[in-house]
């Protein structure tokens, strides 16, 4: 592996660097770059001429994986093992996405708890970074095929609402697929970056990009004052886009010919094939016919945009619910920005232009223009367009020591300064009066490997139970460059504060050689991360069951009390292997076996609680 040649001061790179602008999408990912002769962004394409990969990926019975368009192909046979839509669960825990997991037809581990989703596919157990990491490596895969050039950087873009753990969650799939990631933007940003829009200096816009994927939808206003985008707003609906106008098309054909609801899937699946032929022919013609298992469907496009009003209408009104939130007018938007490929129906152009009073950009290909934005974006940290903004930024991300020796992140490298970002904590022991804050700089999973800036002690916490407490943790740093760390316990107002100097001391060589090793142990580092934050996981939930036996003991039958202390040693002994899958599997196992006796003595409880009690 060559060097990593980077300029301390600004975080930017030197000018032989290849590096990528990479839209992660929910529905369909790709791949751009600007090139050297025209300065132009371009979407790789490979000699099928297609830019896009949809964003599934499916394992087969050994662990192989596809990702992709033959992964696409598998959804219908083996649906279990086939993963897709994986960005809407980055970052987010069961209890975040158990109102839709009956949409995905994988298994999403239903432990009801805070700690971050698993997917399980056979006997195995994956993150959402882990998926998308596929996802990622694919894509760097193709870059270098079409490239003939190795590909190790690369600009990532977010939806504008992501919070700060779906980022590095992000963050952490991309090193996972081998690549520095140097920033990570929003993808409004992006979009508005594509089009040129405020990257210069001395310019003032507010812009509203509306952006309907396939699956989702939003809507960003944006303020920009000398190249720094700041999201005043965002709305949407992320369970709306371009499969809802295929389903409205569906339902329209399943009443016009007759199938009704009783039609067999492999017909379902077929109109909604022939569904969205339909609605892309529609956006140049007037009339479709097709014929499904020799049934002939037509659609006129009048027919079309009656049957889509209903939710056009919906994102026209997430476009008001935006500019109220963000405290404006309509006739403040400077640039309208449309974004992704449902934005090609002419209804919905028509309806955006309508309602902002004006007309949009949609001149470069909606599918592509977060993309492009992120190579621009990749351009500018390359330090090959000196005509754009490059503010200054931290070389190494800055986090703190969490428990099992993580770190956690709270300021990734390659963040804008100044900057803060914060995060909340608890205790992990009943009645702990005080926490210790350690702050560490570096690009590695464990604490050990990265290097210690300040610790401090939080003290004088009331005692309360664990998880009780909330302590918040700031990071604050300034245009010096000084990092102002602070952690407030909220309910008691007990705090303590730390500075740590500027740059902090290093080289450029001990920054290009962190940087270095964080790439090359990103699959050991990660994979370390996974399983002390499995054991984490199933010592609480041993302990938890203790205590609870220790209570319950008498509501129990004898059966029940065997059957968890034998699923408890189980547990223990997969512990001690060090084995994740087998932790993850046993701590399902064991929360499966104690959730009906638990259910059902809480109940009880509460039952005697409401005894003789009067509810209004």
């Amino acid at each position: 592996m060559g060097k990593v040649a980077i300029n301390i001061a600004t975080g930017s790179l030197q000018t032989e660097d290849i590096i990528v602008g990479i839209d992660l999408g929910t529905t369909n990912s790709l791949v751009a770059m600007v090139r050297k002769d025209s300065m132009q962004p371009i979407a790789l394409r490979e000699t099928d001429g297609l830019t896009l990969v949809p964003s599934i990926v499916h394992f087969d019975e050994y662990g192989g994986t596809t990702v992709g368009t033959p992964a696409r192909e598998k959804l219908l046979q083996e649906p279990e093992r086939t993963i897709y839509s994986v960005k809407r669960l980055m970052g987010k825990s069961y209890k975040d996405v158990k109102d839709h997991a009956g949409v995905f037809a994988y298994n999403i581990i239903d432990d009801d708890t805070d700690a971050l989703v698993k997917i399980q596919v056979g006997q195995k157990f994956y993150t959402p970074i882990e998926l998308s990491s596929y996802i990622l490596k694919e894509l760097k895969k193709r870059a270098e095929h079409i490239l003939k050039a190795n590909i190790s950087k690369a600009v990532i873009t977010v939806p504008a609402y992501f919070n700060d753990a779906q980022r590095q969650a992000t963050r952490d799939a991309g090193r996972l697929a081998g690549l520095d990631v140097l920033r990570i933007i929003n993808e409004p940003t992006a979009a508005s970056l594509a089009y040129g829009i405020g990257a210069k200096h001395h310019e003032e816009k507010t812009i509203a990009v509306y952006d309907l994927g396939g699956g989702t939808f939003d809507v960003s206003i944006l303020n920009i004052t000398n190249g720094i985008f700041e999201v005043l707003s965002t709305n949407g609906d992320t369970y709306l886009g371009g499969d809802d106008l295929d389903n409205a098309i569906v339902q329209y054909w399943k009443t016009e010919a007759g199938l009704g609801e009783s039609a067999d899937k492999m017909k379902v699946q077929a109109l909604r094939v022939l569904a969205e032929e339909a609605k892309k022919h529609l956006s140049d013609n007037e009339v479709f016919d097709g014929s499904v298992n020799g049934v002939a469907v037509s659609l006129t496009r009048a027919q079309f945009n009656e049957v889509i009003t209903p939710l056009v209408d919906r994102t026209i009104t997430a476009c008001a619910n935006a500019l109220r939130d963000a405290g404006i007018t309509k006739d403040k938007i400077d640039a309208v920005v449309m974004v992704g490929g449902s934005t090609r129906v002419p209804l919905v152009k028509q309806r955006v232009k309508e309602f902002f009073g004006r007309e949009v950009h949609d001149e470069l290909n909606p599918d592509e223009v977060v993309a492009l934005g992120a190579a621009v974006q990749a351009d500018i940290l390359a330090g090959n367009n000196t005509e754009m903004l490059l503010l200054d930024v931290t070389p190494l991300s800055l986090g703190i020591e969490t428990m099992g020796g993580l770190m956690d992140v709270l300021i990734p490298r390659n963040s804008k300064i100044p900057n803060k970002a914060g995060r909340q904590y608890t205790t992990q022991k009943d009645g702990q009066s005080g926490m210790r804050i350690s702050v560490f700089q570096g690009e590695r999973d464990l604490v050990k490997d990265n290097r210690k800036l300040a610790e401090f002690n939080l003290t004088g916490i009331p005692g309360m139970p664990a998880g009780l407490p909330k302590v918040e943790v700031n990071f604050l740093i300034d245009a010096d460059g000084i990092l102002k760390v602070s952690a407030t316990e909220l309910r008691s107002g007990v705090a303590q504060t730390v500075e740590v100097k500027p740059q902090y001391g290093l080289t450029d060589e001990q920054v290009e050689q962190m940087l270095l090793d964080s790439l090359t142990h990103a699959k050991e580092d990660i994979g370390t991360r996974a399983l002390v934050e499995a054991t984490t996981e199933a010592q609480q939930m041993l302990d938890t069951t203790e205590r609870f036996i220790e209570k319950y003991r008498a509501d129990l039958t004898e059966e029940e009390a065997a059957t968890t202390r034998a699923h408890m040693q189980l547990l223990r002994d997969a512990i001690t292997a060090k084995d994740k899958d087998k932790i993850q599997q046993e701590t399902e196992s064991l929360n499966e076996v104690s959730r009906p006796y638990a259910e059902r003595v809480m109940e009880g409880a509460l039952k005697d609680a409401m005894k003789g009690k009067k509810v209004i």
